[in-house]
């Protein structure tokens, strides 16, 4: 495929992650990638969409055309990333308060809800191509006690991640099950971003640090 190489020794694509999320940084270094960070500034709230799979798909678009438009980013790939909880077919981000976070953890226990991730990739050293796509889990929550859920609130994890849960953190014990990449539901899902990055010809392990 033209622009993809097993070239020993060829340098690798310089990586730019669209994203403050320490979570999606952390996914990307374990599979051998090392991004710069540069976060877009991007309003969230100013952002909608028809359905919670499209309002992540575009956050993540705007995201990652906001950074590659930037001119320290000309030459690289940039990977923009958003995610929502779609419940109730609503978009959950990231709650607005304590007060928030516990009334949305009373009302997702015993339930299951669908993480919807959006992934972006811009090639800016082809002509900016883009290409984008949502990766969806199903999360199934346990039911933690109003105390569990309380405790939980006031560590403050919840108020900084999408849906108000992480599953790997300390809202863990509180997840009974996921169906489908777990990935995603920390921030990325990689198998998507290889085949995103394979429409752009650019093969994934060429990006190995």
């Amino acid at each position: 495929m033209a622009g993809m190489t097993d070239q020993p020794g060829a340098a690798a694509r310089r990586l730019v992650l669209a994203s403050q999320s320490p979570a999606r940084l952390g996914l990307l270094r374990q599979a051998g990638l090392a991004p710069e960070v540069v976060v877009s500034g991007v309003d969230e709230d100013a952002i909608t969409a028809d359905s919670p799979a499209e309002l992540a798909r575009v956050l993540a678009e705007a995201k990652a055309d906001a950074v590659a438009a930037r001119p320290e980013t000309a030459g690289a790939l940039v990977i923009g990333c958003d995610s929502v909880l779609e419940l109730d077919g609503r978009a959950l981000g990231k709650p607005a308060d304590a007060e928030d976070a516990t009334a949305r953890w009373k009302s997702m226990r015993g339930r299951s809800g669908v993480l919807q991730t959006g992934h972006c990739v811009i090639d800016t050293a082809n002509g900016g191509r883009r290409v984008s796509a949502t990766a969806s889990t199903t999360v199934r929550f346990g039911e933690p006690s109003d105390a569990e859920i309380a405790a939980y609130v006031a560590s403050g994890e919840p108020l900084y991640v999408a849906g108000a849960f992480t599953l790997d953190g300390r809202s863990a014990p509180f997840i009974d099950g996921i169906d489908g990449d777990p990935g995603n539901v920390i921030g990325l899902s990689l198998p998507l971003l290889r085949r995103l990055l394979a429409e752009v010809d650019v093969a994934i392990t060429d990006l190995w640090a």
